[in-house]
This record gives C-alpha cells, structure tokens and sequence, in this order.
C-alpha cells in the first residue's frame, strides 16, 4: 500500500491560498431577492435566467451524477471538460520547473500539453507492444520529484483497456497521484475504478459526458476522488467554471439514461461490423482490439488513405506519426449510415 499523504506533494502556494469567494457562497437559506453580486435585475433577453450566476459547486449535477455512478458528491468535481481538471492537477501539485509528471505514449495529448503550459517537466514511457504498462520502466523513469502518473484506460488513440492489475501495482507503490483516466469506460468490458476510491487516497478518476453521453459540446468534466483531493481542485477553480446552460443541459440528459445505454450497444454493435467491413480491404493490415468508440487501423498508406477519405467527405484521424501508432488511422465509430458511407468510399481507394 502507498504511503500516500496529499500534504507531501501539495503545493505550498496552494495550501497557503485563501480562495476567492464568489457572492453564491457567503449565504445560506433561502431568498428572493439577490443583490449580492452586481446582476442585471431585469432578466436577460433569453427565455431563461441567465442574468444570474450558476451555482459555483454544481450541486444538483453532482446529485444526479451522484445516483447513477455510486459517488457522494463530496467525492465529486466538475469541471469545464476534463482537460480543466488535468490542468487544475498539475497546477496544485507541480512546482514549475522542478516537478514532474510521467505519461504513457501512446496517449491522450493534454496532458503534455498542459505540463508544458505550466512548464512542467514530461517524462514518457512507452506502453509495449502489446500497448500495456511497462512496469519495469515506469520504477526507473520516476524520481523524487514525480507527482502524477497520467493512465489513460481505455487508451487513446489505441481503443484498448490497460491490465487492472498493473494500475493496482502503480497506486500501491508510487507515492503521487495516479490519475485514470476513463473518458471510454462506457464502451469498455472493464469496471471503472471509481469502486476504488475508498482504498486509494492517491487516485483520481476522470471521466466526462463528452463521449457515450453525447455533450461534448456542453463541456462537463468529471474528477472522482479523495475529499481531500477534491477540496483542492475547489481552492483553484473560477469560481463559476461551468456555466448555467451547460448545467441545466446536463441534468436534463442524465434522465434520459436508456438511450445512451441504447446508444452504447449500439455502438458496441457498429464497432464490430465496422471491424469486419474494414478487414476485407487488402490495404488493411491489422486492426488492434478497442473497448471504446473507436478503432485503431493499421493501412498500407495511411496518408494516401486520410487524403482519399478527405476528397470523399469524410474525417478520419492520421495517427501514424505517434509513438506505436505507425502506419495507423482512428476511426470514430458512426452511425450505421456512417459507417456504410465510409466502406462504400474506400471501395473507391485505388
């Protein structure tokens, strides 16, 4: 078991910051009439009231979020998609220019991203070929000033699941943060390691309704962890990082739970038939395993094939310039129409 303590790798700045207190946190009760945060009193010209701030800590989101993932809403962020609460990470636990953190190419690009925006060092280890954890190489990689391991599971852009037991072994033995990442965990066979929380103080999940819940264009991210974790993502955020609309979006769509879980067979079924089609060609080389909304194509040209598809419409993503990835495309499972359109155009490939 780690001998995780949060105090260790905290930030000094963040444990000694006074968070700024927005107007919608310095009251309780009931009211009626609000004239504590410099609002336009007379509406907005929507059909809605939005001349109003949202609540600061989503808290009716968190309850319905709360009911159908087994969280307490203590145990709960959410953030303005998930890449807020992976900066909002690193922000609170790296020293800029001193600390690091360690990701597992070929993987999810924010999380380089946003180490380097806030000019922290990035150390890589490749999964193997197998697209797994390199357990051996992971123990070398890290030193002292290693504050976040970054697991993508289900892994993007490889579509596959890491081994369950290789997380364990990292939360067990690294005394960081080990942040799961879990944005496909819908589409996956594997249980999601939320269930975990309660014997891991040093794991964070993230999972979003960006993919199987289909509100990416709403932008709600979600972290799951330790109270104590939680209350530092709390200290950093805006105090209003998600907006009304979005809010009021998302809980109306977490009651329509049978058609995303309709949704998601669906898919699961399209990712398969897909799968077959895309194996007839000749310029298919390998097709690698996915529990998420995508599959990972290995091709004889993949650049030939992406400019082909583009002519014809369609957006694929060239992936073949990545660590492990070479030769490869991903592909988004579509609709059943979708899908049948892109076959029907690479019959066109010549």
């Amino acid at each position: 078991m780690s001998n995780f303590n949060i105090q260790s790798i905290l930030r000094d700045n963040i444990k000694n910051l006074n968070p700024y207190s927005s107007a919608r946190h310095e009251y309780t009760g009931e009211a009626s009439i609000f004239l504590d945060a410099n609002e336009n009193p007379y509406g907005s010209p929507l059909d809605q009231d939005y001349n109003r701030y949202p609540d600061p800590l989503q808290a009716e989101l968190k309850t319905a979020l709360s009911k159908i993932k087994g969280v307490p809403s203590n145990n709960t962020f959410i953030g303005n998609g998930s890449d807020e609460a992976i900066d909002i990470l690193i922000r609170a636990f790296c020293r800029p220019g001193i600390d690091n953190i360690l990701i597992l190419p070929p993987t999810y690009g924010m999380y380089e991203v946003s180490a380097n925006i806030n000019d922290v060092e990035v150390k890589k280890v490749s999964l193997t070929p197998q697209y797994q954890l390199d357990l051996d190489a992971i123990a070398e990689t890290i030193d002292q000033n290693t504050k976040i391991i970054f697991v993508c599971s289900p892994n993007n852009p490889t579509g596959n699941s890491l081994y369950r037991e290789d997380v364990e072994i990292l939360l067990n033995n690294f005394n960081g943060l080990v942040v799961v990442d879990e944005a496909y965990i819908n589409y996956s066979r594997q249980k999601t390691f939320i269930q975990e929380l309660t014997e891991y103080a040093n794991l964070v999940v993230l999972q979003t309704l960006s993919k199987a819940w289909g509100l990416a264009g709403l932008r709600i991210g979600i972290a799951f962890a330790s109270e104590e974790i939680i209350h530092v993502f709390n200290k950093i955020k805006p105090p209003y990082n998600v907006n009304q609309s979005s809010q009021a979006l998302a809980l109306e769509a977490l009651n329509n739970i049978d058609q995303i879980n309709n949704w998601i067979r669906e898919t699961i079924n399209e990712r398969t038939t897909l799968t077959k089609g895309l194996l007839e060609f000749s310029f298919v080389e390998h097709i690698y395993p996915s529990d998420a909304n995508f599959i990972l194509v290995k091709v004889a040209d993949p650049m030939a094939i992406y400019q082909h598809l583009n002519q014809e419409g369609i957006i694929v993503r060239d992936r073949s310039k990545v660590t492990l990835c070479e030769g490869c495309l991903r592909i988004t499972v579509g609709t059943p129409v979708e899908n049948k359109s892109l076959l029907e155009a690479l019959k066109k490939f010549k």
